[in-house]
């Protein structure tokens, strides 16, 4: 009998284990036999770890050019189209989904990166009209930092790209903690992300534990914006 894969966390860019050294099986719902892989029970050094890679990752992306920004995403949105079909088969794999449905996630996903990739030439700021003779103002828009992403099982592609691809699309950096239940895929999205060539260090999969890592990644306090869908 063949050992199910082993995967990792990609921290620092590089895929790496956990420091815990501890795994979780994430089996198939139709078919309990059928184990997709052991994945990281990581904890919070983990965390720790991609929060100061990310700090790094977010000093390089916030200084990139926002079309050059909006490039990369228009990229992971053409690879998301070509493998399509093999995305959704492996969300339903994992969680359950038929492949209509999961096919219909990915295509959110594909709109987002292409929406997202045209923003990066509409980031505009205002110019404001003043009541006095010689003042005038103007806003603009800058990236705020590390964006830490906590998402559900149930949407497990269009819940995270909602969420990470403006993130990136703005100049932010981003830790991402996926649910347990549906950790394949979000191994397969940061795959996408690198080889559309966004910086290894703008992009941070920690798994774990909700209880544990999400935890430590909503209290650390060089995380200024968290966005999190999914139950306490």
């Amino acid at each position: 009998m063949t050992a199910p894969a082993e995967f990792k966390n990609f921290i620092a860019g590089d895929w790496v284990a956990p420091s815990t050294g501890e795994y979780f099986e994430n089996r198939n719902p139709a078919d309990w036999n059928d184990v997709i892989g052991r994945f990281p029970r990581s904890g919070p050094d983990d965390l720790k770890r991609a929060i100061t890679s990310a700090k790094r990752g977010f000093a390089l992306w916030s200084k990139t050019p926002a079309p050059i920004r909006g490039q990369v995403l228009q990229r992971v949105g053409q690879l998301l189209a070509l493998r399509k079909d093999a995305i959704a088969r492996a969300m339903t794999r994992e969680m359950g989904k038929v492949v209509a449905e999961t096919g219909g996630d990915v295509q959110e996903g594909i709109d987002t990166a292409f929406y997202a990739a045209t923003e990066g030439r509409r980031l505009f700021g205002r110019v404001v009209p003043s009541e006095l003779r010689s003042k005038w103002a103007m806003s603009y828009r800058r990236p705020i930092g590390i964006a830490g992403l906590i998402t559900p099982f149930n949407f497990p592609l269009a819940i995270p790209t909602w969420k990470m691809f403006p993130a990136l699309l703005c100049g932010n950096a981003v830790v991402f903690k996926p649910a347990e239940d549906v950790p394949h895929t979000a191994h397969l999205l940061v795959e996408i992300l690198l080889e559309a060539g966004l910086p290894p260090e703008v992009i941070q999969l920690v798994h774990g534990q909700g209880s544990v890592v999400g935890r430590a990644l909503v209290e650390h306090p060089e995380v200024p914006v968290i966005s999190f869908t999914g139950s306490t």
